[in-house]
């Protein structure tokens, strides 16, 4: 657990300038898919019994071209998030503009809802009323579940673009060295890799380090097996 201040300073600075959901899920989500579809195209192309070369090639080509692949879609799935708080947003204008006092019993219920009863919830409905924007929010959170921090697409895209070329070069480590046994040498650092993933975002979760460590690691394997084994299915 980690402490904050409380004093009012500390707080005021705090919840005025909220940090939002940050970068965890684009840079775990990168990573993990960085490591397990690269690892896929070796373990597939080793197991067809090709050359070093080829997965070499393969395996760059899969690193840059999926994960900007995959970058782009975090863009546009993370920039159409946007564009619909947008849009709901004007909706709610809309609203509160044709509609004010439907709009304000909404306002009411929600505000009931989180537990304000009597004169201090008339109170609190005529204060948030008096204020467009916090009207606005109110809505945008208590209606459709949106929170009050804007997703940031470019940061996204360029977390998962970054966190998968990273993951991605494990697998391709060996055969870019030329180490002896290096499709074993691969996978092994492979494995590492996914256990380092998973033991790594336990950080930020109340589950114990071994637990998403092993989580991971198994998602990765068998992702590994399965493309080995129709790796060989193509063996000459």
């Amino acid at each position: 657990m980690t402490d904050h201040g409380h004093s009012p300073q500390e707080i005021a600075k705090r919840i005025g300038a909220p940090h939002g959901r940050g970068v965890l899920r684009d840079a775990v989500y990168g990573a993990i898919d960085g490591a397990v579809t690269t690892f896929a195209i070796v373990a597939g192309v080793a197991g067809a019994g090709l050359s070093p070369f080829i997965v070499v090639a393969l395996g760059i080509a899969n690193v840059l071209a999926d994960g900007f692949s995959m970058a782009a879609a975090n863009y546009s799935g993370t920039k159409a998030e946007l564009d619909n708080m947008r849009r709901i947003r004007k909706i709610e204008e809309h609203h509160i503009q044709k509609y004010p006092e439907g709009e304000r019993l909404e306002v009411r219920e929600i505000l009931a809802l989180k537990g304000l009863t009597g004169d201090v919830l008339n109170q609190a409905t005529d204060a948030v009323t008096q204020n467009r924007e916090n009207w606005i929010s109110l809505m945008m959170e208590g209606e459709y579940g949106f929170g009050g921090i804007d997703p940031h697409p470019a940061k996204s895209a360029a977390t998962t673009f970054l966190a998968f070329l990273v993951a991605g070069v494990v697998p391709l480590f060996p055969f870019l060295i030329g180490v002896e046994n290096a499709f074993i040498v691969s996978a092994a650092m492979t494995m590492v890799t996914f256990f380092a993933i998973g033991a790594l975002k336990s950080l930020w979760s109340l589950s114990p380090w071994w637990r998403s460590a092993a989580e991971t690691f198994l998602i990765g394997g068998v992702a590994a097996a399965i493309a080995f084994y129709v790796g060989t299915l193509f063996h000459a």
